[in-house]
């Protein structure tokens, strides 16, 4: 997280993300399960989501990083003020 002082999410927000997410990930979960398909195919599909998953969560970090970065002043231990 940042130290610098800005919009800060409500728990509720937070919350309701999380339930989001596990919601999301429960009904993707059953409907592979339920997917009447070979076992490969559902390992395949099963294998796909976690994969689009971990690049979602790698890609949100990039872009807040990248918002951070640019609104930070850069760090010059040098140069007088």
């Amino acid at each position: 997280m940042s130290d610098t002082p800005g919009k800060q999410n409500t728990a509720a927000f937070y919350g309701q993300a999380v339930a989001s997410f596990a919601v999301a990930m429960a009904a993707t979960a059953i409907g592979i399960y339920q997917l009447s398909a070979d076992a490969w195919v559902r390992g395949f599909l099963a294998i796909a989501v976690l994969y689009l998953v971990t690049s979602a969560f790698t890609l949100a970090k990039v872009i807040r990083d990248r918002q951070e970065g640019a609104a930070a002043p850069a760090y010059a231990p040098f140069e007088k003020r």
